[in-house]
């Protein structure tokens, strides 16, 4: 018999019961096969049964499942991705919050499992198709040395009205570094914009590129000369590929699905200004980045994430010595990460 998808042991009482309960649905005319299903005994183990009708039941019994968690443990769970708090968040971002929190429930593969199982996943978009060839590399391995930025709409209420926020972005950290919405798009407000950002991240001497895409306010003269003065260079994009600025997609991409998003429009510039000023600090200061191991950009920003892996990897490992038969392998790898590179090549596997 099965209960719950585990083997469970049969009586001999039981056993005896079922095959005269399949003996008569055969006089019925029932094909051995559709009894056995309708009494939900498999084929083999009622031949079995048939064969040596006094011999006791030899399985081992229901399977054991040490590391699966209880039934408290597991209405935990569903309360806390059920609750305010976390109902908005993918579960990659609960957990890392709750071990920020001193709190370790399941890992993220039971948290997926008990949701599936409930009914609670979804997936609310397509993923964009990569392109076949990738530029050269450069990489960062601290704050400030690589920057990228982009512009994107944002929409205004009136048809054919548009506000263009300008985003700069450091690579290593994910952090926001400076942003900007205007009227019109312009090389000469994008140069205002990278030279007061490098002032007011004290960042001038250390950026050694900052990288966007071909649009003209990205490769106007007033821009490429500002970069110059500053000892910064310019990286573009190759033309008619969408996805050699990663970085800056990925954000606007996470801008524009947020839930506080406003769908319907920007009333005014000075209404897109304060809903970008918002975002912006929430994404530097709250958002778990699963980029940078789930912790905010300003975080590793300002060097704060080593503490905060630390704190995790000790987390962890107090769990598994309370419960060491849930973990089957290690624990989960919180090492920081100490390289990101733009746009890096893939290495192709060699044939044979």
């Amino acid at each position: 018999m099965v209960e719950g998808g585990k083997r469970s042991k049969t009586s001999l009482e039981e056993r005896k019961h079922l095959i005269q309960l399949v003996k008569e649905a055969l006089k019925e005319g029932i094909r051995k096969e559709t009894a056995c299903q309708l009494y939900g005994v498999a084929l083999r183990t009622l031949q079995r049964w048939e064969s040596a009708p006094e011999q006791s039941d030899q399985r081992l019994g229901p399977n054991s499942f040490p590391n699966q968690i209880s039934a408290e443990e597991r209405s935990e769970v569903l309360a806390v991705v059920n609750s305010k708090k976390y109902a908005d968040l993918a579960v990659p971002q609960i957990v890392p919050k709750l071990a920020d929190e001193g709190i370790y429930l399941a890992s993220e593969s039971t948290f997926y499992r008990v949701m599936r199982e409930e009914g609670l996943l979804t997936h609310r978009r397509k993923s964009a198709v990569p392109t076949r060839r990738e530029p050269g590399r450069a990489v960062a391995l601290r704050a400030n040395e690589i920057w990228s930025w982009d512009i994107t709409y944002l929409m205004g209420r009136i048809i054919g009205k548009y506000y263009y926020l300008y985003l700069m972005m450091d690579i290593y950290s994910r952090k926001i570094v400076g942003w900007e919405v205007h009227e019109r798009e312009s090389a000469d407000l994008s140069a205002i914009l990278v030279e007061e950002t490098l002032l007011k991240e004290k960042a001038e001497g250390l950026v050694k590129i900052v990288h966007s895409d071909n649009g003209s306010p990205m490769k106007g003269a007033t821009m490429l000369a500002t970069l110059q003065r500053l000892g910064v260079m310019p990286s573009f994009s190759r033309p008619s590929v969408s996805n050699d600025n990663p970085y800056s997609e990925s954000l606007f991409k996470t801008m524009k699905y947020v839930p506080e998003y406003p769908k319907g429009g920007f009333k005014s510039l000075e209404e897109a200004k304060e809903w970008v000023r918002k975002f912006v600090e929430w994404y530097n200061q709250k958002h778990l980045h699963s980029g940078i191991k789930y912790v905010t950009p300003e975080s590793r920003h300002c060097g704060e994430e080593k503490g905060i892996l630390e704190k995790r990897v000790l987390l962890y490992e107090e769990a598994k010595k309370k419960n060491p038969a849930r973990w089957a392998r290690k624990t989960r790898n919180w090492e920081a990460v100490e390289k990101v590179y733009l746009n890096p090549v893939k290495e192709k596997k060699g044939v044979g």
